[in-house]
């Protein structure tokens, strides 16, 4: 009976103080905390101290009982309340009430220990007598009520217990997209391990210590950087979780502005770790450190970087949804990119002043004034209005000039640009790649003022055997364009404008999904913008680009993904190396 008291008022003293540190003053939602922690507490010292203990009370047991094992989820609650307000909590706060919790939760599991069936008839003789003498067992409706009450109870329990286990332990995730594919499937089923990536109390930044030691090629969960993290939106996304699980996942509130489920929690692979700074260039990831200013292909990065789905195991095929390059695609795209490679600058810019001359001896003596800023330097425009171009240039007397700019103002400064280069592939590239669009593009439009010079209707150009060669061109290279933030990304963390790199800070990482052709991840933002293919070209023909790469802190990781439970055709651990 002794270690039955010990335990009990070692819960409620610490629920007590526990409810002190609930005081709000301030006039939002967090008033309720103290409310809901102290009035709780109170029936709670009531039934175990006066009447379990002071009167001795048979009935008082299973009161006493349930009030311990909702005694830390009420409080839990108030916790959750306390921080729900506008202004939070001071850290010390936070430390301390985590502290108190603790104390609650394993006095009340050690009190509940004597208050089991099996245990507490023997603490005292009339209990003993009590339970002896106990009525008859509940029938009919009696019954039905309280069975239904019963099941309500252990549900209620069972959720909060999920929730802590959750939390802390571990959590079950259901995989949503493709961007894990060929590793994940949609509607896969993985184990997150959390305990060791340092799990916090909800609205608070307390909690365990991380313990892992994460490296390229882990599988994480990690919360979405992507959203915005201010306190009313991680309110949101706490009361969501539990709703979602007493609604057996049949409401989820935790939306986006335009009612949409969030994508939070991602699931992704880390592709880059503090120390390093990284560029993709054709596929392949490159990184360097401190100790070495030679980017060199990142290990293990191959391995887990899925391009061509179109070549996975016809079983693992027909699971996917969606293949975002057929093979005649990938051929393209492979096509370009050794063109891109063996394309000599030097030809390119003999080419363009031939094209500029040739346009300006078929230029006849336009008189309209037009305003050719007004022409579109987007990529794909200028391909499929080629014809409409052409013929503003040619009615315009600063026709010839601007196509002369157009095609040449980039010779000027192609020995500097060659320079600053120095080994960052993403920017040579894109420097390239906007030369052989221009070159297509003014290939076109000579041939288009040629036709006209010769008197051809504008209605039938396109049925011209070069010109259909051109545009065949084109089509290929506005592909490329448009896969190119899937498949490239800059050096990131950026340099310094004197060339000094940077890199990925201690505690943050970089992560990108498998499919990388179907991942919106740490590479991309959620919204696109005009943006020309290079800054090394004042004419440089533009596209739109979501590309903005981003690391995230460690805090922000909640777990490792380690087994696929589901389907069971596919089950094992989740490949890391």
């Amino acid at each position: 009976m002794k270690k039955l008291h010990i335990w009990t008022y070692a819960a409620l003293g610490a629920a007590v103080l526990f409810s002190l540190f609930c005081l709000s003053f301030k006039a939002d939602i967090s008033l309720l905390a103290f409310p809901v922690s102290a009035g709780f507490t109170a029936v709670t010292v009531f039934y175990a101290f006066f009447r379990l203990f002071k009167r001795n009370e048979f009935k008082a047991i299973f009161i006493v009982r349930k009030l311990l094992q909702y005694l830390p989820f009420v409080l839990l609650a108030a916790f959750i309340i306390r921080r729900a307000g506008k202004s939070g909590t001071a850290y010390w706060n936070d430390v301390t009430a985590v502290l108190l919790w603790c104390a609650v939760f394993i006095s009340s599991l050690g009190a509940l220990h004597y208050l089991n069936e099996k245990r507490v008839y023997e603490l005292l003789p009339e209990w003993k007598s009590a339970a002896n003498k106990a009525g008859k067992p509940l029938k009919g409706g009696k019954r039905v009520v309280y069975e239904i009450l019963d099941w309500v109870d252990a549900l209620v329990q069972a959720v909060f217990m999920v929730l802590l286990i959750q939390i802390f332990i571990m959590q079950l995730y259901v995989i949503p997209s493709e961007s894990m594919v060929p590793e994940f499937l949609v509607k896969d089923r993985v184990v997150v391990f959390k305990t060791a990536s340092g799990p916090k109390f909800p609205l608070s930044d307390v909690g365990l210590p991380c313990l892992k030691s994460y490296k390229r090629g882990d599988v994480i969960v990690f919360r979405n950087p992507h959203y915005n993290m201010d306190r009313k939106s991680e309110v949101r996304t706490v009361v969501s979780q539990i709703i979602y699980m007493l609604t057996f996942t049949g409401v989820n509130l935790n939306v986006d502005a335009n009612g949409q489920p969030k994508a939070d929690p991602l699931v992704k692979r880390i592709c880059g770790v503090p120390g390093e700074q990284l560029v993709m260039q054709d596929g392949v990831l490159y990184a360097r450190t401190k100790g070495s200013d030679i980017f060199k292909a990142a290990e293990k990065d191959a391995e887990f970087a899925a391009w061509n789905l179109n070549s996975v195991k016809p079983q693992l095929k027909r699971g996917i949804q969606l293949l975002p390059v057929s093979q005649k695609q990938y051929d393209i795209m492979l096509e370009v990119e050794e063109e891109r490679r063996s394309f000599d600058i030097d030809s390119a810019a003999a080419a363009c002043r031939s094209l500029a001359a040739e346009f300006e001896r078929l230029h006849t003596s336009g008189e309209k004034s037009l305003n050719l800023e007004d022409i579109s330097m987007y990529e794909y425009d200028m391909f499929s209005r080629n014809r409409e171009v052409t013929e503003m240039l040619m009615a315009s007397a600063a026709g010839k000039k601007w196509f002369r700019s157009f095609m040449t103002d980039w010779i000027s400064g192609a020995a500097a640009a060659k320079a600053d280069f120095a080994g960052d592939l993403y920017a040579e590239a894109n420097y390239k790649l906007n030369l052989m669009v221009k070159l297509c593009i003014g290939k076109i439009i000579v041939r288009n003022a040629e036709l006209a010079a010769s008197g051809v209707d504008s209605d039938d150009w396109l049925e011209d055997s070069m010109i259909m060669s051109y545009m065949a061109n084109a089509n290929r290279l506005n592909f490329y364009v448009m896969i190119l933030d899937q498949r490239n990304m800059p050096v990131f963390p950026s340099s310094e404008s004197d060339g000094t790199p940077n890199y990925i800070p201690d505690g943050c990482y970089f992560m990108m999904g498998d499919n990388r052709f179907n991942s919106l991840d740490m590479r991309h933002s959620y919204a696109q913008k005009m943006v020309p293919l290079t800054a090394y070209d004042k004419y440089s023909v533009e596209y739109y680009s979501n590309i903005v790469p981003q690391y995230v802190n460690k805090k922000y990781i909640l777990g490792t993904a380690t087994y696929r439970f589901w389907p069971l055709d596919r089950h094992g651990t989740v490949r890391t190396k």
